[in-house]
């Protein structure tokens, strides 16, 4: 039997694919993932299955959609019921490792906002009947990433394996709020290190005036980016002595809102020399008219995790940052990397790059996510680096989805999917001729009225966005308009086009019904 292959899987957080190096971008400084890229393959094409972290992290892990595995929108855990392909490399003999963010499960603590609500006159059912599934995730055993909860280490309050993963150190939360196991680590490193966290105690600074924007005073090494390249380190030293090979998802909380890079990180990009995206300031859609006016009338906090309008030099100050976290996580990166050389376990191992999400930043004067499926936010990038099959900075140029990575790797790990998975092995097979992308909010925001379902598809060459309850959807000619600035979805001279796409958008909908699960009969 030939030799099954390790795989260090990179993830990183709320990432745009043009926020790279391979990517074409010119300003950040992103060697060692340009190395990765310089050695494999990338996706040009590459795309969420939902722009949100919980559901596409389901994905990721189930190859399913969030409409199939139900993990629909962040508060709503990955059900343990669920097979994810991590299961299927434990069941195999492969060691697997967690270090980083993981979240699989909510890690708030806050109350759900969406509830079953009592209709007067009528008999409420009785609790454990009030939801179409009857194990609906409200139990003690889906609260293991609870931040306010964490007062001892993950690994200690699990019966068992973890989706899959047999040794999990977890980091939940993002800048220098992150929590968890690496909370823990950091406390112990320095007793008073929740002094250092939070703008209240950040360093005096007049060079950054933008939201959730701070010089965080807890320095580089003991920031969660350092500590999840140290314990990965750790842990792939651990695997020499081993007979069985290895699955690592190396999961950064970074980059993502607050944007505290600490240290050298800090400064190191200005913002003057930060190019605006082409689309800054450019849409008539009505929630972006809704975000820019609460701009200038000062009525949006903008300190939470809803989108929200910047102006232009907030944009480059935060694009800034964005990029010293970027650069932060790449020197992380190089130190795994360099660990596996040194350990003699490079030539046995895939290394695969991607993120769960993208970020506005910037475009069309937005920052964050949700709501809108800009390419910002749905096109992601997606690296394979096998020293087995070296591809030498090939570029696939089409269509991928984040439900085909689990796939991939089993296909490559020489184990059978199982039944209900819904992505493809990106190595041996044909692109779809279209990429379905899912969202349900949860809540209200600005410019609607109720929260939103939106389903988006993306072909060759357009982009169509359907909304439940909304009287406008979008349509986009990515060929002519790849900044999306133009709806064309009333334009009637490309009312042919929209029929068409709307035809494979229900095509491709229907391939991804559910084949799960199998039928009980016997032949």
């Amino acid at each position: 039997m030939t030799k099954r292959p390790n795989f260090l899987f990179i993830i990183t957080d709320q990432h745009r694919a043009d926020h790279l190096g391979c990517y074409g971008n010119t300003v950040v400084q992103t060697p060692n993932i340009d190395r990765i890229a310089a050695g494999g393959t990338r996706w040009n094409r590459f795309y969420v299955a939902n722009p949100i972290c919980m559901p596409n992290r389901a994905s990721i892990m189930t190859g399913r959609m969030s409409s199939v595995h139900g993990a629909r929108h962040n508060g709503i855990p990955l059900s343990k019921d669920h097979t994810t392909f991590v299961d299927l490399l434990r069941d195999a003999g492969y060691n697997t490792g967690l270090i980083g963010k993981s979240h699989l499960q909510s890690f708030t603590g806050l109350p759900a906002t969406n509830r079953f609500e009592a209709r007067e006159g009528l008999s409420s059912p009785s609790a454990h009947l009030r939801d179409a599934y009857k194990n609906n995730r409200h139990s003690s055993e889906y609260d293991l990433e609870v931040a306010p909860n964490w007062v001892t280490p993950l690994a200690e309050r699990l019966d068992g394996d973890f989706y899959g993963f047999d040794h999990v150190e977890v980091a939940a939360d993002h800048g220098d709020q992150a929590s968890g196991d690496y909370l823990l680590w950091a406390r112990n490193q320095h007793p008073g290190f929740d002094t250092l966290t939070g703008p209240e105690n950040a360093l005096p600074d007049n060079w950054i005036d933008a939201p959730q924007a701070w010089r965080t005073a807890v320095p580089e090494e003991l920031y969660s980016t350092s500590w999840i390249a140290e314990r990965s380190e750790a842990w792939l030293t651990n695997q020499v002595e081993q007979d069985n090979p290895f699955f690592l998802q190396m999961s950064f909380p970074d980059p993502h809102h607050p944007f505290t890079p600490p240290g050298r990180y800090w400064d190191m990009y200005d913002p003057a020399d930060i190019t605006l995206p082409a689309s800054f300031g450019q849409s008539d859609l009505p929630p972006i008219k809704a975000m820019r006016e609460a701009l200038e009338k000062g009525s949006d906090p903008r300190d939470n995790q809803n989108p929200f309008a910047v102006t232009e030099d907030e944009a480059r100050a935060i694009i800034a940052l964005t990029y010293g976290m970027i650069s932060m996580i790449d020197d992380a990166i190089g130190r795994v990397l360099k660990r596996l050389e040194t350990l003699g376990l490079a030539d046995d191992t895939v290394v695969i790059f991607t993120t769960d999400h993208g970020d506005y930043m910037g475009d069309h004067g937005l920052m964050l996510k949700l709501l809108l499926h800009y390419q910002g936010i749905i096109r992601v990038p997606f690296i394979w680096n096998d020293p087995a099959a070296p591809t030498h900075g090939k570029v696939d140029r089409g269509l991928g989805s984040s439900i085909d990575i689990s796939a991939t790797i089993l296909a490559r790990a020489g184990i059978q999917s199982f039944n209900g998975i819904q992505g493809r092995d990106l190595l041996s097979s044909e692109p779809p001729e279209a990429i379905i992308v899912e969202e349900d909010s949860q809540r209200k925001m600005i410019g609607f009225d109720r929260p939103q379902r939106v389903r988006t598809v993306v072909t060759e060459r357009y982009r169509m966005s359907l909304r439940e309850g909304e009287d406008w959807n979008e349509l986009y000619d990515l060929e002519n308009d790849p900044d999306e600035t133009e709806n064309l979805y009333g334009d009637p001279s490309f009312e042919f086009a929209r029929h068409s796409v709307t035809e494979t958008m229900l095509r491709r909908m229907i391939d991804l019904q559910d084949r799960a699960p199998l039928p009980a009969y016997r032949a």
